[in-house]
Protein backbone atom coordinates (compact mmCIF):
# COMPACT_ATOMS: atom_id res chain seq x y z
CA UNK A 1 0.00 0.00 0.00
CA UNK A 2 0.94 3.62 -1.07
CA UNK A 3 1.28 4.95 2.82
CA UNK A 4 2.05 7.55 5.04
CA UNK A 5 0.74 8.12 8.66
CA UNK A 6 -2.50 8.96 9.36
CA UNK A 7 -1.71 11.68 11.87
CA UNK A 8 1.35 12.08 14.37
CA UNK A 9 2.40 9.52 16.86
CA UNK A 10 2.18 9.34 20.78
CA UNK A 11 3.74 6.56 22.35
CA UNK A 12 0.91 6.23 25.35
CA UNK A 13 -1.49 3.55 24.56
CA UNK A 14 -4.47 3.49 26.82
CA UNK A 15 -6.14 0.52 25.38
CA UNK A 16 -6.85 -2.42 27.61
CA UNK A 17 -5.13 -5.36 26.75
CA UNK A 18 -7.66 -7.54 24.28
CA UNK A 19 -7.70 -10.79 26.54
CA UNK A 20 -9.64 -9.18 28.76
CA UNK A 21 -12.66 -9.39 27.11
CA UNK A 22 -12.61 -13.10 27.30
CA UNK A 23 -14.51 -12.91 30.80
CA UNK A 24 -16.29 -10.21 29.52
CA UNK A 25 -17.85 -11.48 26.21
CA UNK A 26 -19.10 -14.58 28.03
CA UNK A 27 -21.17 -12.02 30.22
CA UNK A 28 -22.05 -9.12 27.99
CA UNK A 29 -23.16 -11.12 24.25
CA UNK A 30 -26.26 -11.82 24.75
CA UNK A 31 -27.10 -8.00 26.44
CA UNK A 32 -25.37 -6.20 23.65
CA UNK A 33 -27.50 -8.36 21.04
CA UNK A 34 -30.17 -7.70 22.95
CA UNK A 35 -29.91 -3.73 22.72
CA UNK A 36 -28.65 -3.95 18.93
CA UNK A 37 -30.99 -6.13 17.26
CA UNK A 38 -33.70 -6.40 19.95
CA UNK A 39 -33.97 -2.53 21.08
CA UNK A 40 -32.43 -0.88 17.68
CA UNK A 41 -33.59 2.24 18.79
CA UNK A 42 -31.88 2.72 22.26
CA UNK A 43 -28.47 2.23 20.71
CA UNK A 44 -29.06 4.24 17.08
CA UNK A 45 -31.33 6.50 18.14
CA UNK A 46 -28.87 8.31 20.83
CA UNK A 47 -26.59 8.56 18.04
CA UNK A 48 -25.22 11.72 15.96
CA UNK A 49 -23.82 11.39 12.50
CA UNK A 50 -20.32 11.40 12.22
CA UNK A 51 -18.16 12.64 9.49
CA UNK A 52 -20.43 15.10 7.97
CA UNK A 53 -20.11 17.73 10.94
CA UNK A 54 -22.01 20.53 10.92
CA UNK A 55 -20.42 24.06 11.24
CA UNK A 56 -20.94 27.32 13.84
CA UNK A 57 -20.96 25.88 17.88
CA UNK A 58 -22.53 22.25 17.68
CA UNK A 59 -21.06 20.14 20.33
CA UNK A 60 -18.29 18.17 19.15
CA UNK A 61 -19.48 15.10 20.92
CA UNK A 62 -22.89 15.33 19.79
CA UNK A 63 -20.22 15.45 16.20
CA UNK A 64 -18.77 12.20 17.50
CA UNK A 65 -20.86 10.24 19.20
CA UNK A 66 -19.43 6.17 20.28
CA UNK A 67 -21.14 3.41 20.27
CA UNK A 68 -21.69 0.60 22.37
CA UNK A 69 -19.36 -2.35 21.85
CA UNK A 70 -21.13 -4.77 19.81
CA UNK A 71 -20.45 -8.81 20.49
CA UNK A 72 -22.12 -11.39 18.69
CA UNK A 73 -24.78 -13.38 19.82
CA UNK A 74 -23.24 -16.38 22.59
CA UNK A 75 -26.00 -18.83 21.47
CA UNK A 76 -23.48 -20.77 19.56
CA UNK A 77 -21.03 -23.03 21.34
CA UNK A 78 -18.77 -24.07 18.32
CA UNK A 79 -18.29 -20.21 17.67
CA UNK A 80 -17.60 -19.47 21.52
CA UNK A 81 -14.94 -22.37 21.85
CA UNK A 82 -13.24 -20.67 18.48
CA UNK A 83 -13.40 -17.36 19.96
CA UNK A 84 -12.02 -18.62 23.82
CA UNK A 85 -9.15 -20.84 21.29
CA UNK A 86 -8.13 -17.39 19.56
CA UNK A 87 -6.34 -16.65 23.13
CA UNK A 88 -4.75 -19.85 23.53
CA UNK A 89 -0.88 -20.34 23.08
CA UNK A 90 -1.97 -23.31 20.49
CA UNK A 91 -3.69 -20.71 18.35
CA UNK A 92 -0.96 -18.30 18.91
CA UNK A 93 2.18 -20.58 17.84
CA UNK A 94 0.35 -21.66 15.27
CA UNK A 95 -0.69 -17.97 13.78
CA UNK A 96 3.19 -17.05 14.14
CA UNK A 97 4.00 -20.42 11.86
CA UNK A 98 0.92 -19.52 9.37
CA UNK A 99 1.92 -15.83 8.90
CA UNK A 100 6.22 -16.29 9.13
CA UNK A 101 5.25 -18.70 5.93
CA UNK A 102 3.52 -16.19 4.06
CA UNK A 103 6.27 -13.36 4.36
CA UNK A 104 9.05 -15.83 3.38
CA UNK A 105 7.38 -16.43 -0.11
CA UNK A 106 9.08 -13.21 -1.94
CA UNK A 107 6.27 -11.73 -4.03
CA UNK A 108 7.91 -8.51 -5.12
CA UNK A 109 6.32 -6.03 -7.73
CA UNK A 110 8.79 -3.79 -9.74
CA UNK A 111 7.86 -0.63 -11.65
CA UNK A 112 9.10 -2.73 -15.53
CA UNK A 113 7.07 -5.45 -15.35
CA UNK A 114 6.14 -6.99 -18.30
CA UNK A 115 3.42 -9.23 -19.53
CA UNK A 116 1.91 -11.91 -17.53
CA UNK A 117 3.21 -14.86 -18.86
CA UNK A 118 6.30 -13.68 -20.31
CA UNK A 119 7.94 -11.66 -16.95
CA UNK A 120 9.25 -14.73 -14.64
CA UNK A 121 8.77 -12.45 -11.74
CA UNK A 122 5.07 -12.93 -11.71
CA UNK A 123 6.12 -16.43 -11.20
CA UNK A 124 6.34 -16.27 -7.58
CA UNK A 125 2.45 -15.85 -7.49
CA UNK A 126 2.02 -19.29 -7.77
CA UNK A 127 4.14 -20.33 -5.25
CA UNK A 128 2.28 -18.12 -2.91
CA UNK A 129 -1.31 -19.34 -4.19
CA UNK A 130 0.23 -22.66 -3.25
CA UNK A 131 1.45 -21.69 0.23
CA UNK A 132 -1.83 -20.68 0.69
CA UNK A 133 -3.59 -23.78 -0.14
CA UNK A 134 -1.23 -25.58 1.58
CA UNK A 135 -2.13 -23.85 4.50
CA UNK A 136 -5.68 -23.70 4.66
CA UNK A 137 -6.91 -26.85 3.52
CA UNK A 138 -10.82 -25.97 4.26
CA UNK A 139 -10.79 -22.72 2.62
CA UNK A 140 -9.97 -24.16 -0.84
CA UNK A 141 -12.01 -27.43 -0.40
CA UNK A 142 -14.92 -25.63 0.96
CA UNK A 143 -15.11 -21.88 -0.63
CA UNK A 144 -15.20 -21.56 -4.57
CA UNK A 145 -11.75 -20.28 -5.35
CA UNK A 146 -11.64 -18.27 -8.98
CA UNK A 147 -8.15 -16.74 -10.41
CA UNK A 148 -8.75 -14.06 -12.07
CA UNK A 149 -6.07 -12.75 -14.68
CA UNK A 150 -4.01 -15.69 -13.75
CA UNK A 151 -2.68 -14.70 -10.35
CA UNK A 152 -5.79 -12.52 -9.15
CA UNK A 153 -7.97 -14.73 -5.95
CA UNK A 154 -11.24 -14.73 -5.43
CA UNK A 155 -12.88 -16.95 -2.53
CA UNK A 156 -16.46 -16.56 -2.30
CA UNK A 157 -18.29 -18.38 0.83
CA UNK A 158 -21.55 -18.46 -0.06
CA UNK A 159 -24.78 -17.14 2.34
CA UNK A 160 -27.44 -18.83 3.04
CA UNK A 161 -29.94 -15.37 2.25
CA UNK A 162 -29.71 -14.50 -1.04
CA UNK A 163 -30.96 -10.97 -0.40
CA UNK A 164 -28.27 -9.59 1.33
CA UNK A 165 -25.89 -7.61 -0.10
CA UNK A 166 -22.31 -10.05 0.30
CA UNK A 167 -19.48 -8.53 2.32
CA UNK A 168 -16.02 -8.23 0.63
CA UNK A 169 -12.72 -8.61 2.70
CA UNK A 170 -9.42 -7.59 0.41
CA UNK A 171 -5.92 -7.74 0.72
CA UNK A 172 -2.54 -8.01 -1.63
CA UNK A 173 -0.38 -11.32 -2.22
CA UNK A 174 2.55 -8.70 -3.93
CA UNK A 175 5.30 -6.47 -1.78
CA UNK A 176 7.94 -3.85 -2.10
CA UNK A 177 10.83 -4.96 -4.16
CA UNK A 178 13.64 -5.28 -1.18
CA UNK A 179 17.12 -3.50 -3.00
CA UNK A 180 19.79 -5.63 -2.91
CA UNK A 181 21.95 -2.69 -1.12
CA UNK A 182 19.78 -2.59 1.31
CA UNK A 183 20.08 -6.42 2.81
CA UNK A 184 22.77 -6.15 4.43
CA UNK A 185 20.83 -2.91 6.70
CA UNK A 186 18.09 -5.44 8.00
CA UNK A 187 18.72 -6.60 11.02
CA UNK A 188 17.08 -10.03 10.23
CA UNK A 189 17.25 -11.15 6.25
CA UNK A 190 14.26 -9.57 4.66
CA UNK A 191 12.38 -12.82 3.66
CA UNK A 192 12.74 -14.80 6.61
CA UNK A 193 10.09 -14.47 8.53
CA UNK A 194 11.78 -14.35 11.23
CA UNK A 195 10.05 -14.56 14.84
CA UNK A 196 11.75 -12.98 17.87
CA UNK A 197 9.57 -13.24 20.61
CA UNK A 198 7.64 -10.04 19.80
CA UNK A 199 8.01 -9.20 16.48
CA UNK A 200 7.52 -11.12 12.95
CA UNK A 201 10.41 -9.30 10.28
CA UNK A 202 10.23 -9.42 6.86
CA UNK A 203 8.96 -7.58 3.60
CA UNK A 204 5.16 -8.07 3.74
CA UNK A 205 4.81 -9.11 7.41
CA UNK A 206 2.95 -5.22 7.75
CA UNK A 207 1.75 -4.50 4.08
CA UNK A 208 -0.06 -6.49 4.12
CA UNK A 209 0.37 -9.86 4.71
CA UNK A 210 -0.47 -9.43 7.90
CA UNK A 211 -4.37 -8.41 6.55
CA UNK A 212 -4.33 -11.67 4.26
CA UNK A 213 -2.96 -14.10 6.45
CA UNK A 214 -5.29 -12.83 9.33
CA UNK A 215 -8.65 -13.31 6.58
CA UNK A 216 -7.74 -16.82 5.65
CA UNK A 217 -7.06 -17.63 9.19
CA UNK A 218 -10.33 -16.70 10.06
CA UNK A 219 -12.18 -18.13 7.40
CA UNK A 220 -10.60 -21.52 7.78
CA UNK A 221 -11.40 -21.28 11.88
CA UNK A 222 -15.35 -20.93 10.81
CA UNK A 223 -15.60 -23.74 8.69
CA UNK A 224 -13.38 -25.62 11.55
CA UNK A 225 -16.56 -24.50 13.68
CA UNK A 226 -19.17 -24.98 11.83
CA UNK A 227 -20.49 -21.62 10.97
CA UNK A 228 -23.13 -20.75 7.76
CA UNK A 229 -23.03 -17.52 7.25
CA UNK A 230 -26.03 -16.08 5.77
CA UNK A 231 -24.55 -13.14 3.94
CA UNK A 232 -21.88 -14.03 1.26
CA UNK A 233 -18.44 -13.57 1.67
CA UNK A 234 -15.88 -12.58 -0.75
CA UNK A 235 -12.39 -12.59 -0.16
CA UNK A 236 -10.33 -10.81 -3.37
CA UNK A 237 -6.50 -10.74 -3.32
CA UNK A 238 -4.60 -8.53 -6.06
CA UNK A 239 -1.15 -9.41 -6.32
CA UNK A 240 0.02 -6.42 -8.10
CA UNK A 241 -1.34 -2.74 -5.50
CA UNK A 242 1.95 -2.36 -5.34
CA UNK A 243 2.38 -0.70 -9.02
CA UNK A 244 -0.84 0.22 -9.01
CA UNK A 245 -2.73 -2.35 -8.70
CA UNK A 246 -3.90 -2.73 -13.26
CA UNK A 247 -3.19 -6.26 -13.48
CA UNK A 248 -4.94 -7.61 -10.10
CA UNK A 249 -7.26 -5.27 -8.84
CA UNK A 250 -8.34 -3.70 -12.14
CA UNK A 251 -9.46 -6.95 -13.44
CA UNK A 252 -11.18 -7.94 -9.78
CA UNK A 253 -12.99 -5.43 -9.84
CA UNK A 254 -14.87 -5.64 -12.94
CA UNK A 255 -15.30 -9.25 -12.22
CA UNK A 256 -17.21 -8.77 -9.04
CA UNK A 257 -18.82 -5.60 -10.78
CA UNK A 258 -20.33 -8.01 -13.25
CA UNK A 259 -21.82 -10.05 -10.31
CA UNK A 260 -22.86 -7.96 -8.21
CA UNK A 261 -23.94 -4.77 -10.07
CA UNK A 262 -23.61 -1.32 -8.92
CA UNK A 263 -23.99 -1.15 -5.23
CA UNK A 264 -24.33 -4.18 -5.02
CA UNK A 265 -21.62 -5.33 -1.91
CA UNK A 266 -22.58 -4.18 1.67
CA UNK A 267 -19.37 -3.13 2.29
CA UNK A 268 -15.49 -3.86 1.74
CA UNK A 269 -12.54 -4.14 4.18
CA UNK A 270 -9.23 -3.61 2.60
CA UNK A 271 -5.93 -1.94 4.06
CA UNK A 272 -5.66 1.35 5.59
CA UNK A 273 -4.94 3.20 8.51
CA UNK A 274 -5.54 1.32 11.77
CA UNK A 275 -5.08 2.43 15.54
CA UNK A 276 -2.99 4.94 17.08
CA UNK A 277 -2.71 7.39 19.77
CA UNK A 278 -2.61 11.12 19.70
CA UNK A 279 -3.35 13.73 21.81
CA UNK A 280 -3.67 12.12 24.94
CA UNK A 281 -6.22 9.65 23.12
CA UNK A 282 -6.24 6.68 21.33
CA UNK A 283 -8.12 6.68 18.31
CA UNK A 284 -8.97 3.82 15.41
CA UNK A 285 -8.82 6.02 12.24
CA UNK A 286 -10.83 3.58 9.30
CA UNK A 287 -10.04 5.42 6.09
CA UNK A 288 -13.36 6.54 4.49
CA UNK A 289 -12.32 8.33 2.15
CA UNK A 290 -8.92 8.79 -0.55
CA UNK A 291 -7.15 11.25 -1.75
CA UNK A 292 -6.96 11.74 -5.89
CA UNK A 293 -3.77 11.33 -7.97
CA UNK A 294 -1.91 12.26 -11.11
CA UNK A 295 1.95 12.58 -12.54
CA UNK A 296 2.14 15.03 -14.82
CA UNK A 297 4.74 14.37 -17.63
CA UNK A 298 6.94 17.57 -18.78
CA UNK A 299 8.86 17.01 -21.72
CA UNK A 300 10.98 19.74 -23.27
CA UNK A 301 12.61 19.32 -27.02
CA UNK A 302 15.13 22.17 -28.25
CA UNK A 303 17.89 21.40 -31.09
CA UNK A 304 21.02 19.50 -30.28
CA UNK A 305 24.43 20.45 -30.83
CA UNK A 306 27.86 20.19 -29.83
CA UNK A 307 28.51 21.76 -26.46
CA UNK A 308 31.80 23.84 -27.95
CA UNK A 309 28.76 26.36 -29.38
CA UNK A 310 26.34 25.95 -27.38
CA UNK A 311 23.10 27.27 -27.30
CA UNK A 312 22.09 30.25 -24.33
CA UNK A 313 19.95 27.46 -22.96
CA UNK A 314 19.01 23.97 -23.08
CA UNK A 315 16.55 21.68 -22.70
CA UNK A 316 17.91 21.19 -19.13
CA UNK A 317 18.11 24.61 -18.71
CA UNK A 318 14.71 24.95 -19.45
CA UNK A 319 13.06 22.33 -17.32
CA UNK A 320 15.05 23.45 -13.99
CA UNK A 321 13.58 26.78 -14.96
CA UNK A 322 9.88 25.44 -14.87
CA UNK A 323 10.85 23.14 -12.00
CA UNK A 324 11.69 26.48 -9.42
CA UNK A 325 8.59 28.02 -10.83
CA UNK A 326 6.72 25.17 -10.04
CA UNK A 327 8.33 24.55 -6.44
CA UNK A 328 7.81 28.37 -5.64
CA UNK A 329 4.68 27.58 -4.68
CA UNK A 330 2.46 24.99 -2.63
CA UNK A 331 -1.13 24.33 -3.13
CA UNK A 332 -3.39 25.94 -0.55
CA UNK A 333 -4.54 23.70 2.23
CA UNK A 334 -7.77 23.48 3.43
CA UNK A 335 -10.29 21.32 4.76
CA UNK A 336 -13.19 20.64 2.46
CA UNK A 337 -16.26 20.36 4.00
CA UNK A 338 -16.64 16.29 3.21
CA UNK A 339 -12.92 15.83 4.06
CA UNK A 340 -12.81 12.51 6.38
CA UNK A 341 -9.83 14.61 8.39
CA UNK A 342 -12.14 17.62 9.70
CA UNK A 343 -14.72 14.48 11.30
CA UNK A 344 -11.04 13.45 12.80
CA UNK A 345 -10.65 16.85 14.80
CA UNK A 346 -13.91 17.00 15.58
CA UNK A 347 -13.73 13.52 17.65
CA UNK A 348 -10.28 15.01 18.95
CA UNK A 349 -12.00 17.93 20.33
CA UNK A 350 -14.42 16.17 22.19
CA UNK A 351 -12.35 13.15 23.17
CA UNK A 352 -8.89 13.95 23.42
CA UNK A 353 -7.38 15.61 26.78
CA UNK A 354 -4.58 17.02 24.96
CA UNK A 355 -6.05 18.31 21.85
CA UNK A 356 -4.48 21.51 21.10
CA UNK A 357 -6.83 24.17 22.36
CA UNK A 358 -6.35 26.74 19.54
CA UNK A 359 -7.76 24.15 17.18
CA UNK A 360 -10.76 23.41 19.23
CA UNK A 361 -10.93 27.56 19.25
CA UNK A 362 -11.14 27.07 15.48
CA UNK A 363 -13.30 24.42 14.85
CA UNK A 364 -16.07 26.16 16.35
CA UNK A 365 -15.62 28.84 13.95
CA UNK A 366 -15.13 26.90 10.87
CA UNK A 367 -16.92 27.08 7.47
CA UNK A 368 -16.53 25.33 4.09
CA UNK A 369 -13.71 27.07 2.06
CA UNK A 370 -15.63 28.02 -0.85
CA UNK A 371 -12.76 30.23 -2.30
CA UNK A 372 -9.63 29.42 -1.96
CA UNK A 373 -7.49 32.16 -2.31
CA UNK A 374 -9.06 32.89 1.21
CA UNK A 375 -6.81 31.19 4.13
CA UNK A 376 -8.33 28.34 5.68
CA UNK A 377 -7.14 28.68 9.36
CA UNK A 378 -8.37 25.83 10.95
CA UNK A 379 -6.36 23.90 8.22
CA UNK A 380 -3.25 25.99 8.64
CA UNK A 381 -3.56 25.67 12.51
CA UNK A 382 -3.72 21.95 11.90
CA UNK A 383 -0.86 21.56 9.40
CA UNK A 384 1.76 22.65 12.46
CA UNK A 385 0.75 18.96 13.80
CA UNK A 386 4.13 17.69 10.64
CA UNK A 387 3.91 16.82 7.38
CA UNK A 388 2.06 13.52 7.49
CA UNK A 389 -1.17 15.54 9.31
CA UNK A 390 -0.69 18.65 6.90
CA UNK A 391 -0.75 16.77 3.21
CA UNK A 392 -4.22 15.22 4.42
CA UNK A 393 -5.44 18.54 3.72
CA UNK A 394 -3.05 19.66 0.78
CA UNK A 395 -2.73 18.35 -2.50
CA UNK A 396 0.98 17.74 -2.59
CA UNK A 397 3.47 18.14 -5.32
CA UNK A 398 6.80 16.60 -5.69
CA UNK A 399 9.35 16.43 -8.66
CA UNK A 400 10.07 12.82 -8.41
CA UNK A 401 11.70 11.83 -11.92
CA UNK A 402 13.94 13.99 -14.50
CA UNK A 403 15.90 12.38 -17.52
CA UNK A 404 18.24 14.60 -19.81
CA UNK A 405 21.36 14.36 -21.72
CA UNK A 406 23.05 11.30 -23.07
CA UNK A 407 26.72 12.80 -23.24
CA UNK A 408 29.00 15.34 -22.00
CA UNK A 409 29.78 17.54 -25.85
CA UNK A 410 26.03 16.73 -26.53
CA UNK A 411 23.72 19.26 -26.62
CA UNK A 412 20.43 17.55 -24.31
CA UNK A 413 17.78 17.71 -27.38
CA UNK A 414 14.62 15.67 -24.85
CA UNK A 415 14.27 16.62 -21.32
CA UNK A 416 11.50 15.03 -19.06
CA UNK A 417 10.37 15.61 -15.72
CA UNK A 418 8.06 13.87 -14.07
CA UNK A 419 5.67 15.85 -10.86
CA UNK A 420 3.73 13.71 -8.85
CA UNK A 421 0.44 14.90 -7.21
CA UNK A 422 -1.89 13.50 -4.48
CA UNK A 423 -5.01 15.22 -4.63
CA UNK A 424 -6.17 16.81 -1.68
CA UNK A 425 -10.57 15.59 -0.84
CA UNK A 426 -12.56 19.52 -2.31
CA UNK A 427 -9.75 19.65 -5.38
CA UNK A 428 -9.51 17.67 -8.70
CA UNK A 429 -6.33 16.74 -11.22
CA UNK A 430 -7.70 19.40 -13.86
CA UNK A 431 -7.03 22.36 -11.30
CA UNK A 432 -3.32 20.48 -11.30
CA UNK A 433 -3.15 20.42 -15.36
CA UNK A 434 -4.42 24.28 -15.13
CA UNK A 435 -1.38 25.35 -12.96
CA UNK A 436 0.99 23.29 -14.57
CA UNK A 437 -0.09 25.43 -17.83
CA UNK A 438 0.02 28.41 -16.74
CA UNK A 439 3.13 27.65 -15.41
CA UNK A 440 4.46 26.66 -18.44
CA UNK A 441 2.98 29.39 -20.83
CA UNK A 442 5.19 31.90 -19.95
CA UNK A 443 8.37 29.59 -20.64
CA UNK A 444 7.17 28.59 -24.14
CA UNK A 445 7.35 32.44 -24.75
CA UNK A 446 10.10 33.00 -23.37
CA UNK A 447 11.90 30.87 -25.01
CA UNK A 448 10.07 30.48 -28.68
CA UNK A 449 8.87 26.79 -27.60
CA UNK A 450 5.26 25.59 -28.82
CA UNK A 451 2.81 24.55 -25.97
CA UNK A 452 1.18 21.29 -26.31
CA UNK A 453 -0.46 21.22 -22.80
CA UNK A 454 -2.69 17.74 -22.06
CA UNK A 455 -4.05 18.11 -25.50
CA UNK A 456 -2.68 14.29 -26.48
CA UNK A 457 -0.57 15.85 -29.07
CA UNK A 458 2.30 13.88 -29.72
CA UNK A 459 5.49 15.48 -28.63
CA UNK A 460 7.42 17.63 -31.60
CA UNK A 461 11.01 19.55 -31.91
CA UNK A 462 11.18 22.98 -30.33
CA UNK A 463 7.80 22.38 -27.67
CA UNK A 464 7.15 21.78 -24.41
CA UNK A 465 4.26 18.89 -23.48
CA UNK A 466 2.65 18.30 -20.47
CA UNK A 467 0.63 15.27 -20.26
CA UNK A 468 -1.17 13.07 -17.72
CA UNK A 469 -0.54 9.70 -16.63
CA UNK A 470 -2.91 6.62 -17.41
CA UNK A 471 -3.04 6.57 -13.41
CA UNK A 472 -5.22 9.37 -13.04
CA UNK A 473 -7.32 9.21 -10.39
CA UNK A 474 -10.05 11.71 -9.17
CA UNK A 475 -10.74 12.32 -4.86
CA UNK A 476 -12.51 8.97 -3.82
CA UNK A 477 -16.08 9.25 -2.77
CA UNK A 478 -16.44 9.82 0.76
CA UNK A 479 -17.80 6.40 2.38
CA UNK A 480 -21.26 7.28 4.95
CA UNK A 481 -20.06 7.55 8.37
CA UNK A 482 -24.03 7.70 9.55
CA UNK A 483 -24.37 5.97 12.80
CA UNK A 484 -27.84 7.06 13.40
CA UNK A 485 -29.02 3.66 11.75
CA UNK A 486 -27.20 0.52 11.76
CA UNK A 487 -24.57 1.07 8.69
CA UNK A 488 -21.61 -0.73 8.10
CA UNK A 489 -19.81 1.94 9.11
CA UNK A 490 -21.65 1.71 12.91
CA UNK A 491 -20.88 -2.17 13.15
CA UNK A 492 -17.41 -1.35 12.00
CA UNK A 493 -16.84 1.30 14.97
CA UNK A 494 -18.60 -0.63 17.29
CA UNK A 495 -16.76 -3.97 16.91
CA UNK A 496 -13.52 -2.46 17.26
CA UNK A 497 -14.73 -0.83 20.34
CA UNK A 498 -15.88 -4.29 21.05
CA UNK A 499 -12.40 -5.69 21.27
CA UNK A 500 -10.35 -2.95 22.16
CA UNK A 501 -12.56 -1.26 24.80
CA UNK A 502 -14.85 1.64 25.19
CA UNK A 503 -11.52 4.05 25.74
CA UNK A 504 -10.84 3.54 22.39
CA UNK A 505 -12.69 6.34 20.28
CA UNK A 506 -13.30 5.60 16.53
CA UNK A 507 -13.31 8.66 14.14
CA UNK A 508 -13.32 9.08 10.39
CA UNK A 509 -9.70 8.97 8.84
CA UNK A 510 -7.66 8.88 5.68
CA UNK A 511 -4.34 8.29 4.25
CA UNK A 512 -2.12 10.69 2.01
CA UNK A 513 -1.79 7.24 -0.17
CA UNK A 514 -3.95 5.19 -2.37
CA UNK A 515 -5.04 1.30 -2.51
CA UNK A 516 -6.54 -1.21 -4.49
CA UNK A 517 -9.83 0.24 -3.40
CA UNK A 518 -9.20 2.56 -6.35
CA UNK A 519 -10.90 -0.01 -8.89
CA UNK A 520 -14.23 -0.66 -6.81
CA UNK A 521 -16.04 2.55 -6.29
CA UNK A 522 -19.25 1.31 -7.99
CA UNK A 523 -19.49 -2.09 -6.62
CA UNK A 524 -20.29 -0.34 -2.82
CA UNK A 525 -20.55 3.16 -1.09
CA UNK A 526 -19.28 1.44 1.77
CA UNK A 527 -15.76 1.25 1.70
CA UNK A 528 -13.48 1.08 4.87
CA UNK A 529 -9.56 1.07 4.11
CA UNK A 530 -8.53 -0.21 8.00
CA UNK A 531 -5.75 -2.39 9.44
CA UNK A 532 -7.67 -2.93 12.93
CA UNK A 533 -4.72 -4.96 14.56
CA UNK A 534 -3.28 -3.09 17.29
CA UNK A 535 -0.84 -3.77 20.21
CA UNK A 536 -1.33 -1.32 22.70
CA UNK A 537 2.64 -2.15 23.95
CA UNK A 538 3.99 -1.49 20.56
CA UNK A 539 2.28 1.82 19.00
CA UNK A 540 4.28 2.42 16.00
CA UNK A 541 1.64 2.84 13.31
CA UNK A 542 2.86 1.03 10.10
CA UNK A 543 6.01 -0.47 11.65
CA UNK A 544 8.72 0.33 8.77
CA UNK A 545 6.68 -0.46 5.68
CA UNK A 546 8.62 0.00 2.38
CA UNK A 547 11.48 0.22 4.36
CA UNK A 548 14.45 -1.79 6.29
CA UNK A 549 13.41 -3.83 9.39
CA UNK A 550 9.68 -3.70 8.16
CA UNK A 551 8.39 -5.86 10.77
CA UNK A 552 5.01 -6.33 12.79
CA UNK A 553 4.15 -7.15 16.41
CA UNK A 554 2.55 -10.74 16.79
CA UNK A 555 0.03 -9.03 19.03
CA UNK A 556 -0.83 -6.66 16.08
CA UNK A 557 -1.75 -9.75 13.89
CA UNK A 558 -3.79 -12.04 16.57
CA UNK A 559 -5.87 -8.90 17.33
CA UNK A 560 -6.27 -8.45 13.42
CA UNK A 561 -7.76 -12.32 13.40
CA UNK A 562 -9.71 -11.61 16.34
CA UNK A 563 -11.39 -8.68 14.38
CA UNK A 564 -11.96 -10.41 11.57
CA UNK A 565 -14.10 -12.75 13.12
CA UNK A 566 -16.43 -10.59 15.24
CA UNK A 567 -16.81 -8.47 12.05
CA UNK A 568 -17.89 -11.14 9.52
CA UNK A 569 -20.47 -12.21 12.47
CA UNK A 570 -21.58 -8.65 13.38
CA UNK A 571 -22.44 -8.05 9.84
CA UNK A 572 -23.88 -10.99 9.20
CA UNK A 573 -26.50 -10.58 11.98
CA UNK A 574 -27.23 -6.86 10.98
CA UNK A 575 -30.35 -5.64 9.41
CA UNK A 576 -28.36 -2.94 7.67
CA UNK A 577 -29.95 0.22 6.77
CA UNK A 578 -30.51 0.74 2.74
Amino acid sequence: MEKSLPLPLEQQARVAAPRSHVRRFLTVTVAAALTLYCAKPLLWDTAARVGHPSHGHASSKAQCAQLAPLFPPADNEALQQMWDYLHTPAFENASIIRHSGAVQVATESFDDMGKIGEDERWDTRYKFAAYLEATFPRVHSDLKLEKVNTHGLVYTWQGSDETLKPLILMAHQDVVPVPASTVDAWDHPPFSGFFDGTFIWGRGSMDCKNQLIAIMESMELFLDAGFEPKRTIVLSFGFDEEISGNEGAGHLAPFLHERYGDDGVAAIVDEGAGLTSVWGQTFATPGVGEKGYTDVYVTIRMDGGHSSIPTDHTSIGVSSELITAIEAEQYPTFLADENPILGLLQCGAAHAPEFPKKLKKLLTTHAPNTCKAKPDYLALEAAKMGRPFQYLMQTSQAIDVINGGVKVNALPERTEVIVNHRINVGDKPEHVWERLTGLAKPLAKKYNLTLHAFDGTKEAANSISLSPSETTLQVAPVTPTDVDTLTPYAILAATTRALYGEDVIVSPGMMTGNTDTRYFWSVTKHIFRYGPGFDPAWDKGLGNIHTVNEKVSVVNHFNMVKWMTLFVRNMDDADLAQ
